[in-house]
């Protein structure tokens, strides 16, 4: 290579490496909140751009999240910096693709074809919902899937066969007209001579496309039926070029896994829990989760060519879907300064306010533009006219007008100079949230606290979340951090603290004035209490117990003689419930005071109230490092010897290494 070859390509590979870090610069700026899967996306294509000739298989990036995550808006948005539009596909895996045609409707290829990504060349293919393309049913069984069968094809290599079944048919019913018009007679057949077009605009398309012609489809319809039998059979004896090269594609495969985001997926309602809980859940989330979300969709071989390169997006955090409010909240208020003049201030409290009663953090961003808009678009333009009414505008010296917000109207209030105007405003979930009852109320404070207080005992650090003004359903809630393993002991902990809520009800209101309310409390707490005995071998039998559903299930079946245990256990834990709530009352009627006066409790002022000490970061588990290490001295061994160093410094050494490490 020529030093004048060597410098121009250098030269290019800088180029178009700064352009990639200005395009991830942009995204940043544009998309909140999801900063690191940008960069995890920016790398994942750095030498598809940079260096495309390297490439010689498509790209495949999955991009798994939640609804209204941003998955699609960020592929679009990526294909627009880059300068791929031009050379770009989105198609709908469930089958109703826009802009596919009938030819289309049911071929990766055909829709390939009939874009402007050339073969052979770089392009951004992006295969959104496909989850919804299942091969596998709710049962483990191959389903019946007619559209799309030749992704796994394109996943694979990026070489996709011919479409040979269908030229086959064209070539039947080409057969099928001559031989009927020779059976017609002479007169049919000087017709058929004087005919302009003798293939249908389809069949046209197919033929062009699959034989890679570059007539159009005018002439493609005018050539005769012996011409077209000619071309099918000389494509047929040349099979070098048969296949079609899409090996440049970038792939962006979409979708919702809600298995994988099986706590979160589902609480569609849910507006109550904090995002930030929600996000830290999902934020654990790995690629072994989307294999095993994927086993129930797909069949191996079709989740080995997704390959691994697995995108997960968490669920938005408090903070993102706070500067969606005041990103969202500021172009509202720009777009009616240019169009009226008026210049608008928003109180904290509005924002405040928008937050509460527009975001369900299983359901991303979508709820929450609907709500703004439905909170501002109306209140903006009639508190412009009253404005411009007063003498409000561009010659007002740039005084502008004050919005603050009032929930227990519920309005917004404008104030301009000495004027003020009320406009009302719908605060549905406010108005859900607030428990009008004082007896429910304190019912619920107690029930809440109950629990919280319990937990905190046991486990030496507060609940995430206590609340007892909720809108998602009737009543209160704790939120309590997920553990990876049960022992013996937190897991009878754990049905304590389910028990808590109904024992502080007998403690305070007295044993007959006890509430339906911890119905579901009993659930769990029995069915904890039934792992206990029959599946986790902590009661007085080893074996598994449990229903049997075929003759291969080698279980014990006796479901009956379990029944007592679990009772006495369930009984033991409500009593210890109550000695610990009555050792800890002045803890339990501070918390009761504050979720009656707040409506909730903050987990850093639970722990004062209980003097807990600050919870260890990570994830919560009992201390098996140090029981290792303890019942490692009182066997009298000693420290684990470190590795022994290999010889050798090259990946030769390194490699021996592993192969001994397998062997």
């Amino acid at each position: 290579m020529s030093n004048d070859i060597h410098s121009e390509l250098h030269a290019e590979l800088a180029e178009r490496t700064k352009h990639l870090q200005n395009v991830a610069r942009s995204l940043k700026q544009e998309l909140f909140g999801i900063d690191d899967i940008i960069d995890r996306v920016i790398e994942s294509l750095r030498a598809w751009y940079v260096l495309p000739q390297l490439i010689s298989r498509p790209v495949i990036v999955c991009l798994w999240g939640l609804t209204g995550t941003g998955k699609t808006q960020l592929v679009r948005k990526l294909a627009q910096h880059l300068g791929f539009y031009d050379r770009f596909i989105e198609v709908q895996m469930d089958g109703f693709s826009h802009g596919s045609g009938h030819g289309s409707r049911g071929s990766i290829s055909a829709m390939l074809a009939e874009s402007g990504i050339v073969e052979g060349t770089p392009g951004i293919l992006v295969l959104d919902e496909f989850q919804r393309f299942r091969t596998v049913d709710g049962n483990g069984h191959d389903a019946k899937v007619e559209r799309y069968q030749d992704v796994w094809a394109l996943l694979s290599d990026g070489r996709l066969p011919p479409a040979l079944s269908m030229l086959g048919e064209i070539e039947s019913s080409l057969a099928y007209a001559e031989y009927e018009q020779d059976r017609d007679g002479p007169a049919d057949k000087n017709k058929l001579k004087k005919r302009k077009l003798h293939l249908a605009p389809w069949e046209a398309r197919e033929v062009k496309r699959c034989l890679k012609l570059p007539e159009t489809l005018l002439q493609i319809m005018a050539w005769k039926p012996a011409e077209v039998h000619a071309r099918l059979r000389a494509f047929r004896d040349t099979q070098q070029s048969w296949e079609t090269d899409y090996s440049k594609l970038l792939v962006f495969v979409s979708g919702n896994l809600d298995e994988m985001y099986a706590e979160t997926a589902q609480r569609v309602e849910d507006c109550d829990t904090d995002a930030d809980i929600f996000h830290t859940l999902t934020k654990k989330l790995s690629v072994i989760d989307v294999k095993k979300a994927l086993a129930g969709r797909f069949r191996p071989e079709q989740i080995a060519r997704l390959g691994n390169n697995h995108v997960i997006y968490p669920s938005l955090n408090r903070a993102t879907y706070v500067q969606l409010i005041l990103s969202i909240c500021d172009r509202y208020v720009s777009e009616i300064q240019e169009s009226s003049g008026v210049r608008f201030v928003l109180d904290a409290v509005v924002y405040e306010q928008i937050y509460a009663n527009a975001v369900f953090p299983a359901q991303g961003t979508r709820p929450l533009f609907s709500s703004i808009h439905a909170i501002l678009s109306a209140t903006l333009v009639n508190a412009a006219l009253w404005a411009l009414e007063r003498g409000a505008g561009d010659d007002d010296g740039g005084e502008p007008v004050w919005l603050t917000l009032d929930a227990s109207v519920p309005c917004i209030v404008a104030k301009y100079r000495k004027a003020r105007r009320q406009f009302p405003v719908a605060l549905e979930l406010n108005r859900l949230k607030q428990r009008s009852s004082e007896d429910f109320r304190a019912l619920l404070a107690v029930h809440e606290a109950g629990h919280g207080v319990i937990y905190g005992v046991l486990f030496g650090r507060a609940p995430q979340e206590i609340k007892i003004n909720v809108a998602s359903f009737e009543g209160g809630y704790n939120s309590y951090e997920q553990r990876k393993t049960w022992s013996k002991e937190n897991l009878r902990d754990r049905i304590c603290v389910g028990l808590a809520g109904r024992a502080a009800e007998e403690m305070v209101f007295g044993a007959e004035a006890c509430t339906s309310g911890a119905s579901q409390d009993f659930m769990q707490a029995t069915s904890f209490a039934a792992q206990y005995v029959r599946h986790y071998a902590f009661g007085a039998r080893l074996s598994r117990t449990d229903v049997a559903n075929d003759a291969e299930d080698n279980l014990n079946t006796d479901l009956e003689a379990t029944n007592p245990e679990i009772e006495a256990l369930l009984a033991q834990q409500h009593a210890r419930a109550l000695a610990l709530l009555e050792t800890h009352t002045a803890a339990l009627m501070a918390v009761v005071d504050a979720l009656m006066r707040e409506g909730s409790i903050a987990p850093a002022e639970l722990a004062a109230m209980l003097d807990l000490a600050p919870a260890p970061a990570g994830e919560p588990t009992d201390a098996y490092a140090a029981l290792l290490a303890t019942f490692r001295a009182r066997k009298g061994g000693g420290p684990l010897p470190a590795p022994e160093p290999v010889p050798g410094a090259g990946p030769p050494a390194v490699a021996a290494r592993v192969l001994r490490a397998l062997a």
